[in-house]
């Protein structure tokens, strides 16, 4: 349980980060928690609640206040992914996801250094492990790998080893002195976010690093859903025999899509990030609850 200090500076850093947005003139949203149909991902396992699941993520139904006319959005909400545990992973976690319209993954990096400096100066006892001063370092994924990787990232992606060359060899370079943008993700691995105009073979995607520890996810976002019907088709195959009520397409968002133009999008976990600024080294230490403090 979080002393009193800390439970101060919890709040502080959430009030902090709603100034923040409000001052730009986004609008903070809510979306259900509980949702019937979930963003087909062979990588999350949801958390069934009754005849739905438990939120992984606001992005579809955020996406569908963006097709309703709203340009800026965010929102501050519990996110919940079975079977996450360890010092950087909790099945219950607190996520921020702004989106904007007429926006790609460019803009979202300056709100990113705006949002860190924001804090850093309106949040009493915050302190950022590294410096937020400067340029922040942006490195393409290929050249990540070329640069800390035994494989290039193609053969990484032939050997499905992706994610495990990610964490072993390339986080623990990513934001040791100050953060890191690691962009321009393989197509294979676009989610929703769309290709990059000039180079078609990535997409415009970037992960946030700070201290080797992944912050944030952004997109400019896919907005065809002709492309985007394809990508979770993908996904379905690969999700093999899963929970039935997992392999829906979700028809709603996908109509909705086609009624943005210009759009792009954030997840930024914000234990994680409250984790860092509070000097802690676990998220277990830096939330209210850890899951070892709860009667089972």
């Amino acid at each position: 349980m979080l002393d009193q200090q800390r439970l101060q500076l919890r709040a502080a850093f959430f009030q902090a980060i709603r100034i923040f947005f409000q001052d730009l003139g986004f609008l903070e949203v809510d979306t259900p928690v509980r949702q019937p149909l979930v963003i087909p991902e062979q990588n999350i396992a949801h958390v069934p609640s009754g005849t739905h699941f438990l939120q992984s993520s606001p992005e579809l139904y955020m996406k569908r206040l963006l097709a309703s006319g709203c340009e800026r959005i965010f929102q501050i909400c519990r996110c919940f992914r079975y079977g996450e545990h360890g010092r950087l992973h909790l099945e219950e976690f607190v996520m921020l996801e702004w989106y904007r319209l007429d926006a790609d993954y460019n803009d979202l990096m300056l709100d990113c250094e705006q949002l860190f400096q924001f804090l850093g100066t309106e949040v009493a006892g915050c302190h950022f492990p590294v410096s937020l001063a400067g340029q922040w370092d942006r490195i393409t994924v290929e050249q990540a790998f070329q640069n800390y990787c035994p494989v290039s990232v193609n053969q990484a992606l032939q050997e499905d080893r992706f994610d495990l060359l990610l964490v072993e060899h390339i986080e623990p370079h990513l934001g040791g002195n100050i953060p890191t943008f690691l962009y321009d993700y393989p197509l294979e691995l676009a989610s929703l976010a769309r290709p990059k105009a000039s180079q078609p073979e990535v997409a415009e995607r970037f992960e946030l690093y700070m201290s080797g520890i992944e912050l944030a996810n952004g997109f400019s976002e896919l907005t065809d859903s002709v492309q985007q019907r394809s990508r979770f088709e993908e996904e379905f195959n690969k999700m093999g025999l899963r929970d039935r009520a997992q392999r829906k397409m979700p028809e709603f968002f996908l109509r909705d899509l086609e009624k943005i133009d210009r759009a792009a999008g954030i997840a930024m976990g914000l234990d994680r990030l409250f984790m860092l600024l509070a000097g802690q080294d676990s998220l277990a230490t830096a939330v209210t609850f850890s899951p070892d403090e709860l009667d089972m």
